[in-house]
């Protein structure tokens, strides 16, 4: 019933060239959006979204979920029913943001210790000491690790733009190991034993949460956290916020500066003006 609309929105975002998976994201919601509501695309209606909205909300969904829908629906109603859309009727969530999670070096040999599995252990070790993404160190490819220059390339990083991150001695080694032991692959670095393609990002995930378990961490790391955790050290260590940008892919300057609240103020060296010693009170 709605095949040729989903196709449509499909079209219309690969003629602006969006991501795979932001096109089955907004497939995927406008499909459930519209069985949810059982009318025609050609008669919806702003109060068809907000009612199914106000449904999602009552559900429970997190705000950005939320705004995903939200998202997904507009440009449905935009690009494929060229109807209009009252951004003031139909609100987006307000989302709550919270530090991330940042392990600290002890925590991160625990963890990779946990870590039974090479090759999963060579992922967790490089997402950490570059700075990845969890969806960036599943489609690394043999070439991209460069020995000679102790650098790695990526590609098709989330910014739509591709990228160099050093290569950390130790994990180089951690690599080699599991290259040798691993069947020597030279396309997919990390191929999935069953497809040989690319490893999905939810089985990282999984393994992850098992060396979590057996490290006897916090429940509540993630992969991200690693990559938060590598450039949290590195702004410890005195590297400059710029370089420390240029290694995560990002291009706002305000998302490299998260790091300023989750580093360790005393070694950044910042003292508090309660602790001055100059012994003058002005009383």
């Amino acid at each position: 019933m709605y095949t040729e609309y989903l196709n449509r929105i499909a079209i219309e975002a690969k003629l602006r060239n969006l991501t795979d998976s932001t096109i089955n994201a907004y497939t995927g919601c406008v499909s459930r959006f519209l069985k949810r509501t059982n009318k025609m695309p050609d008669i919806l209606t702003a109060e068809d979204v907000r009612n199914f909205l106000l449904i999602k909300a009552r559900e429970g969904l997190m705000p950005r979920t939320f705004n995903l829908y939200n998202s997904s629906i507009h440009f449905f109603f935009r690009y494929v029913l060229h109807s209009p859309w009252d951004e003031y009727s139909i609100p987006r969530m307000k989302q709550d943001y919270h530090l991330p999670t940042i392990l600290t070096l002890e925590e991160v040999d625990r963890l990779l210790d946990a870590t039974t599995n090479l090759k999963y252990k060579a992922i967790l070790s490089t997402i950490y000491s570059s700075g990845l993404r969890i969806s960036e160190a599943v489609h690394l490819h043999y070439s991209d690790i460069s020995r000679s220059k102790m650098q790695i390339y990526i590609r098709k990083s989330k910014s739509r733009s591709d990228r160099y991150t050093i290569l950390s001695k130790r994990n180089l080694d951690i690599l080699t190991y599991y290259w040798f032991t691993c069947n020597k692959p030279t396309g997919i670095l990390f191929p999935s034993r069953n497809t040989k393609g690319f490893l999905s990002n939810s089985a990282v995930s999984a393994k992850l949460r098992q060396s979590i378990k057996n490290a006897g961490l916090s429940s509540d790391i993630s992969s991200h956290d690693l990559r938060h955790s590598f450039a949290t050290h590195l702004m410890e260590a005195g590297v400059d916020s710029r370089y420390i940008q240029a290694l995560l892919g990002h291009r706002d300057a305000r998302s490299t500066q998260l790091y300023l609240h989750t580093s360790n103020k005393s070694i950044l060296g910042i003292a508090s003006p309660f602790d001055r010693t100059d012994g003058d009170c002005n009383v």
